[in-house]
Parts: C-alpha cells; structure tokens; sequence
C-alpha cells in the first residue's frame, strides 16, 4: 500500500509571488503618500503667500496717503518662514484708481514666485470725511 503525502503549504514559488504582488501594492501606497505630501506642502505655500499678497494690498488701500508709482521690494516674515515681496503700484485709464501687483516668493528664491495678487485701490478719503451710516439710511421712513 502506497500513500502519497501531500505536505500542507505553500511552496518557494508561491511565496515569492505573493511577496512580489505585496511590494508592488506597498510602492503604490509609498508613490500616493509622497504626492499627498508634496500637494500638500504646494497647497500650504500657495494659501500663505496668497494671504500675504491680500493682506498687503489691504495694506495699502486703507494708508492715509496713496501709494508711490513704482516698483519697492520688502522681506517680511509669516508663518515662521521669510517671505519676499515685490510690489508694483501703476497708474490706470481711470483717474482714482490704481493697480497694485503684488509678487510674493520665499526669501531665499525671490525669482521663484509662489503666488501673484493684484487689486485695484482708490485714493484715500479726504480728512474728516464721515461715512455713510448705510444701516440707518432709509429705515423707519
């Protein structure tokens, strides 16, 4: 009587290709992990120098005096890092109003620009002037 044994198991061939299938799913997952990171890195930048840029054009349609026509350059920090801006006031086809440009990149590569805003802003109010009160015009008759 001859009994054939069948060692239970997997063989050397099997093992081999399911720890190929593995490490082809484990670089998929490191390739997907590393893209989330460097979208994520290029998201943040993006939003900072972006509220870098809204912040000086806020900056200078609320000063007491019009910005100079011209280009001026300024390092400011954010965020914990320097950040360099270079910013261009220029006249328009319209009398009261200017456009400013504003190129925000980091300190250390100021040719690199991350993230450009413009706005337009209108000369100052004259001194004394009292704004309109619009919650209380034309309520109540």
């Amino acid at each position: 009587m001859t009994q054939s044994r069948r060692a239970s198991g997997f063989t050397l061939l099997e093992v081999m290709i399911a720890l190929v299938i593995v490490s082809l799913g484990m670089m998929a997952v490191k390739t997907q992990l590393n893209r989330y990171v460097f979208t994520a890195r290029f998201m943040e930048e993006k939003t900072l120098a972006s509220w870098i840029g809204s912040n000086k054009v806020t900056e200078l349609s609320v000063q007491l005096e019009w910005p100079e026509l011209g280009d001026s350059n300024e390092e400011i920090e954010f965020a914990g890092r320097l950040w360099h801006l270079e910013i261009n006031v220029l006249e328009t086809d319209v009398e009261n109003l200017r456009r400013v440009d504003v190129d925000v990149a980091f300190a250390d590569r100021p040719e690199t620009i991350v993230q450009r805003i413009s706005g337009l802003i209108e000369p100052p109010a004259p001194r004394g002037f009292v704004p309109v009160r619009w919650l209380s015009v034309g309520i109540g008759g």
